[in-house]
This record gives structure tokens, C-alpha cells and sequence, in this order.
């Protein structure tokens, strides 16, 4: 069995109603669709950073066959 479920058990339909609740309550109704927006522009700007960095090292690579 995967460690992090024997950690936290079986997540089930009250728990997860309690953690939206709370994340509610703490952030606000207003805060959440900004928050939701901050992380999503986070991802697109990692996974276009890890993008970028391929094929440069892709680039280097062919260099050093060549050069050999």
C-alpha cells in the first residue's frame, strides 16, 4: 500500500467538503478565483521554462558528436 495513504487514511467526501470549508473561511470566495489564476500561470510558466531548456541541452549534445 502507498505510504501516503496508510498516512493519511482514505480521504472520503466529508473531508474533502471540510478542507474546501476551511480553504473558503481562510482565503475568501473573492481571493480564491486569484489564487486558482496565480497557480495556474505558475505551472504554464514552469512547463514553458522546462521546454525551453530541452532543446538546448539537446543542441549541446549534437556539438559534442560532432566535435568527436
Amino acid at each position: 500500500m502507498n505510504a501516503l495513504a496508510i498516512f493519511l487514511g482514505v480521504v472520503g467526501p466529508t473531508q474533502v467538503i471540510l478542507i474546501i470549508a476551511i480553504i473558503v473561511l481562510l482565503f475568501g470566495g473573492k481571493k480564491i478565483p486569484e489564487l486558482m489564476k496565480g497557480i495556474g500561470t505558475g505551472i504554464k510558466e514552469f512547463k514553458k521554462a522546462a521546454n525551453d531548456d530541452q532543446p538546448a541541452n539537446s543542441k549541446k549534445e549534437e556539438e559534442t558528436k560532432e566535435k568527436e
